[in-house]
């Protein structure tokens, strides 16, 4: 098999984990090449749900080392809250690797989100307050601290002395809350650090040696294409690449070691947070709460209920373009057979304008409205189904009319949340 970026394609929430788990066994490693515990992965096996928000999906196989890249933020309570539920139900971790080079989420950082946030007020960016955005804004500012640096003590009460030295005045002076000593975040981080020094490494030289050894590797995006701090909806996106390119830098593996790359599209579309969604139903709509419930659209890592809409071929083929698609997961195909006729946006009109790309400017997109086409539906229970002759002829048809859209075949369709309920066609 050869290496492979697994990327969402929408506004996240697409069921990245469940596919990246069932491809996972023909890769020798899975690599989580950005964001941090703000993304949440679900994955089933049997009756057990895991809802993974840093640990990568390939932790599931023995046989397979699972990385957690230089292009991540990493919460090291959180990931060692992981590490002790797996080794818990007897899924070992000593295949889990962590980049020195990943930077480290402090509490002054979830501090600084909340207050960010609230500052905003009805222009908030609607993050999980996680601490995502403003340790990326450390790592920028060159203030950040690194995996690394917790494990030798003397640097990280340097680098955390400097860091103190800009942040103390901003949580006291503009939002009025506690302030932190070197010695009080010492207490509790140089604990984690003892803990997580095995895991620690340098993960760019583990993976180029894999490489070198004719190994595979599947790069694991969190978040999607729409929330790239690049090719998103800025400013209502996350605060790293998690566009296919962010493999190569979130990982310092080379872009000729990759072959693939795997979209991620849900038969429709969600979206949690601020920001605009052409395609957006109500949950009053009769449509938009079907979709809600029936394909239980709450947030893994907040609970949040989903925005929802009709699937939109507009951001499918941009997704395409940015991420260079080789081919396409489309899951929650099954949550569809509730629908006598299917709604697909082909197109927008802005201002009597007709658009089918995405607007590059901004204003413009938020005032796009969605021009639609109407499918029939094939109002029958397909979780069952296992090849894709097996599907309703209309579910085959509109597999077929995503395909005509996005430009890229359609390689694995799944028909529910457990791992057999998919279909590979040509992966």
């Amino acid at each position: 098999m050869t290496s492979a970026v697994l990327v969402g394609t929408q506004w996240g929430d697409e069921g990245k984990g469940k596919i990246c788990d069932l491809i996972a066994p023909d890769f020798d490693c899975v690599v989580r090449y950005q964001g941090g515990n703000n993304a949440g992965h679900t994955i089933v096996v049997g009756d057990k749900k895991y809802g993974l928000h840093q640990v990568p999906s390939g932790i599931m196989y023995p046989n397979c080392v699972s990385v957690i890249g230089n292009g991540c933020v990493v919460n090291p309570q959180v990931l060692l809250e992981e590490i002790d539920m797996f080794e818990h139900d007897g899924i070992s971790t000593a295949n889990l690797k962590v980049s020195g080079n990943a930077h480290v989420i402090m509490p002054y950082h979830m501090d600084l989100d909340g207050a960010f946030e609230e500052q905003l007020g009805g222009k908030n960016i609607g993050t999980t307050k996680r601490g995502i955005g403003p340790c990326y804004q450390d790592k920028m500012a060159r203030i950040g601290i690194r995996m690394q640096d917790l494990l030798d003590e003397d640097t990280f009460r340097d680098k955390l002395a400097t860091a103190l030295d800009r942040v103390n005045p901003q949580l006291e002076k503009l939002f009025g809350l506690p302030t932190y000593t070197v010695e009080q975040i010492c207490e509790t981080y140089l604990g984690y650090a003892e803990r997580l020094r095995p895991y620690i490494c340098e993960t760019s030289l583990l993976l180029n040696g894999m490489v070198e050894e004719g190994k595979s590797i599947l790069f694991e995006g969190a978040q999607a294409t729409l929330l790239d701090i690049d090719h998103g909806t800025y400013p209502f996106v996350t605060s790293s690449n998690c566009t296919a390119g962010g493999a190569v830098t979130g990982s310092g593996v080379g872009m000729k070691n990759i072959g693939r790359v795997l979209g991620i599209m849900k038969a429709y579309i969600t979206r949690v947070g601020s920001g605009p969604m052409p395609t957006e139903l109500s949950y009053e709509d009769e449509a938009g709460h079907t979709l809600t419930e029936v394909g239980a659209e709450y947030g893994v890592t907040t609970g949040r209920r989903r925005r929802c809409g009709w699937f939109d071929g507009v951001i499918a083929n941009y997704a395409a373009r940015v991420n260079g698609l080789t081919d396409i997961a489309l899951t929650k195909l099954d949550v569809l057979s509730e629908f006598e006729t299917i709604k697909v946006c082909v197109a927008y009109d802005v201002d009597g304008e007709r658009y089918t790309t995405v607007p590059e400017h901004s204003a413009r997109f938020a005032n796009a409205k969605p021009v639609y086409e109407e499918l029939p539906g094939w109002k029958c229970d397909i979780s069952g189904c296992r090849t894709f002759d097996e599907l309703p002829q209309n579910a085959k048809d509109y597999v077929a009319y995503i395909e005509k859209l996005a430009h890229t075949r359609i390689s694995i369709v799944a028909v529910g949340p457990d791992r057999e309920q998919t279909i590979m066609r040509s992966w």
